[in-house]
């Protein structure tokens, strides 16, 4: 594994300076927030307007359920990102994926926010509404890859978990900034100016943060791995075979072990918004300050976890979160259906220590089962397709549990099965702690 670890990508693992390694954490930080804000403020507007907006001749559980399927239509286009960002990223460069990325979310969300509705277009509507979340889903396919391995090849020898939490910290940081910019807006207007145009302020809003990350970004230098590779002429002609052929182990175990993470995520940060207000009845602000608590949580989590993997290893850290993922989801929703904010809040906190436990650690661990010349490609296509297996219809499934059960218990059920699933997968992961690549 090491053979293909030459002097040139060797010596470039310790060369970035402070100041760059400043601004490289800045800009993962930053550009997965923006990106993931533009994602999450679609899954949220899917759970509380979409419906009504673009499926309105639906009943209002069918829209629902119509709603979420979009959700899950972008989760479809993910592996694509992933293998078409992964490819140039391994041939061009991590940061011209980084940027084109950001580019076209940004372009996408904003697309969603002048997007005219069902009542104005007719069925073109919801057409236009599942291209839009198929580029969105395309790019974010690339744009976790990019973010992650441009700050663990930056990053001084011992710390790729720390610096690999950069961009980590952007999937709660993006949730809470799309959940905040919700709150302010219900907070601001009746409900018939929300659902009339309320509701697209938060998409035209991306232009800004797309414009602040474009800055950021640009600013930085290439991976100084990726410089090592071009200099030496090492890079693979078609990194996505490569890593096929040579480490297809890996790129399963990979995927299969953040199967529960995206699973559970994904009903936490949208189906836990619909289900809140439309079954148990509790408002709309409740709900999403209780969202918001546990993206805090989310977020502490995983900065922990991911230095903790940098002095203990990724497999003992990773192996907590899968266990509390397995044991947490029936007395989460018996706390949920409580309606009482202090017991959702309690709820929420444990269930993204898990979630945090789990994913924190990931960027190093899934850049260090990877050899440099085809690691974007092996790294993005397993985060897509673990997203899509997982995340991709985890809201759509919940609702459809619900629906036909009438009991929350049958989500909890869902959740304990896919968290199982990926627990082998962690078991079976091999030690990447001490690996240098």
């Amino acid at each position: 594994m090491d053979a293909e670890r030459t002097p040139a990508v060797a010596a470039a693992e310790v060369q970035s300076e402070p100041e760059q390694l400043r601004r490289v954490a800045l800009a993962s930080a930053v550009g997965t927030t923006i990106e993931w804000y533009d994602y999450f403020i679609y899954s949220t507007a899917a759970a509380l307007v979409f419906g009504s907006q673009f499926f309105s001749t639906l009943s209002p559980a069918s829209a629902t359920l119509a709603s979420f399927a979009t959700l899950g239509v972008g989760f479809l286009a993910r592996p694509v990102g992933g293998i078409l960002w992964g490819h140039f990223g391994d041939r061009i460069g991590r940061k011209a994926m980084l940027v084109a990325s950001l580019v076209l979310m940004g372009v996408a969300t904003v697309g969603v926010g002048l997007l005219p509705t069902f009542d104005q277009i007719g069925v073109a509507a919801p057409i236009l509404l599942v291209f839009l979340r198929l580029l969105q889903g395309l790019s974010a396919g690339g744009e976790w890859g990019g973010a992650a391995l441009m700050a663990v090849e930056h990053a001084p020898e011992g710390h790729r978990g720390k610096y690999g939490s950069y961009s980590q910290v952007g999937v709660p940081a993006g949730l809470i900034l799309a959940q905040l910019v919700f709150v302010v807006i219900d907070a601001t207007m009746n409900d018939e100016q929300f659902a009339s145009w309320g509701w697209r302020l938060p998409f035209l809003f991306s232009i800004v943060l797309v414009g602040v990350g474009l800055f950021i970004r640009l600013r930085i230098e290439e991976s100084p791995v990726f410089r090592a590779l071009k200099a030496e002429q090492v890079r693979a002609r078609l990194p996505m075979i490569d890593v096929l052929r040579e480490r297809p182990r890996e790129l399963v175990i990979a995927s299969v072990s953040f199967i529960a993470n995206t699973a559970i995520g994904y009903v936490f940060l949208a189906y836990l918004l619909s289900y809140g207000t439309s079954v148990l009845r509790v408002s709309r602000t409740t709900m999403l300050v209780v969202v918001i608590v546990g993206s805090i949580s989310w977020l502490v989590s995983i900065v922990v976890s991911a230095i903790w993997s940098d002095r203990v290893g990724r497999k003992p850290v990773y192996l907590v979160g899968s266990v509390l993922l397995v044991v947490w989801p029936v007395p989460f929703f018996l706390l949920v259906d409580t309606r009482s904010t202090a017991l959702m809040i309690i709820a929420v906190i444990v269930l993204t220590i898990g979630l945090g436990a789990s994913y924190g650690p990931q960027s190093a661990l899934f850049a260090e089962m990877f050899e440099p010349r085809y690691r974007y490609s092996g790294a993005s296509f397993s985060y897509a397709v673990g997203a899509v297996l997982g995340g991709g219809f985890a809201p759509l499934v919940a609702v459809a549990l619900q629906t036909s059960t009438g009991t929350s218990l049958s989500v909890s059920a869902y959740m304990v099965g896919t968290a199982l699933i990926s627990l082998v997968a962690v078991l079976a992961i091999r030690e990447t702690w001490r690996v240098a690549r």
